[in-house]
């Protein structure tokens, strides 16, 4: 199951439900997965988990400890184990982490994400202007998500060439592209380090938690591509999980004209052929032996 089958049952999940107040009540998603919530002081670092009954009922329990926003993505992340039938695989690791993490999880946080934004709310509430930090915190408030989460979709369902890359100790974990980008063949290598020169990489280095934005070149960030350009790259850094991310963004008019094969992947310029010069290469000096 790729990401876009993924965010498909989610969409199909949403649509059956009532929504209009999902940002104040996840109710009519419990309730469509046949579940109920609990809310309980768990240990550092667990957000929740959910046991089945005989009956087919399933308890969400989350960590009271944690924040309101905390505990909607958990029961959201939940969900997605119920609908999409996937076992979870904690294994003690960060919920926040992409480092080692089961690809059940990766995936129910994809469907989560869908279920707190979902994209056509999110399309209708949007403003019309380039992203700001102002804009982004916005959108996360309304719908009641982190920073982060909200800064992916924005990227991701976004008019314009834009990205959102989350790194941890220093190294590309995921990077979410809008459609332009996508089709233009814009490619941001997992697991390879955050590239110096960038704000992320700046903003890391001082070692607090800390939020900037100015331009940097293109090529900074991704891999082969035309140098000369640039884009805005607005960054934050988590200092305490060591986290790391970056929404970066440029107009349409600074996007490199390029050819992407069937898969999406970038046609590199071999010269092509020859330039006529009027001269026959044949029969030349050498013979067929």
């Amino acid at each position: 199951m790729d990401e876009a089958d993924v965010r498909q049952s989610a969409r199909s999940f949403v649509a059956k439900v009532d929504i209009s107040n999902i940002r104040e009540d996840l109710s009519p998603y419990v309730t469509a997965a046949n579940a109920k919530v609990k809310r309980d002081e768990l240990g550092e670092g667990e957000s929740g988990y959910t046991i089945t009954k005989p009956n087919g009922k399933h308890i969400i329990t989350v960590n009271s400890l944690e924040t309101d926003e905390r505990q909607r993505f958990t029961i959201c992340h939940e969900i997605a184990h119920i609908v999409l039938g996937l076992e979870s695989s904690h294994e003690e690791v960060p919920s926040w982490s992409y480092a080692k993490r089961h690809p059940n999880e990766i995936v129910c946080d994809t469907f989560a994400s869908e279920l707190l934004m979902p994209y056509k709310k999110w399309l209708s509430a949007v403003p019309k202007e380039e992203p700001s930090l102002g804009l982004i915190q916005h959108m996360a408030n309304l719908f009641g998500t982190s920073f982060p989460a909200a800064a992916s979709k924005f990227a991701s369902l976004s008019d314009i060439p834009c990205a959102f890359v989350t790194m941890e100790r220093g190294t590309v974990r995921y990077a979410a592209r809008s459609t332009a980008l996508r089709q233009a063949g814009a490619w941001i290598p997992p697991r390879s380090v955050i590239p110096a020169g960038s704000v992320a990489h700046q903003i890391r280095a001082s070692g607090n938690n800390a939020t900037e934005t100015r331009e940097v070149s293109q090529d900074l960030w991704f891999d082969n591509w035309e140098k000369g350009l640039d884009l805005w790259e607005l960054s934050r850094h988590y200092q305490r999980s060591d986290t790391t991310v970056s929404l970066l963004w440029f107009d349409r008019d600074d996007l490199p004209e390029v050819e992407v094969t069937r898969f999406g992947a970038r046609v590199e310029d071999d010269g092509g052929l020859a330039e006529l010069t009027g001269e026959l290469p044949w029969p030349g000096r050498s013979k067929r032996r």
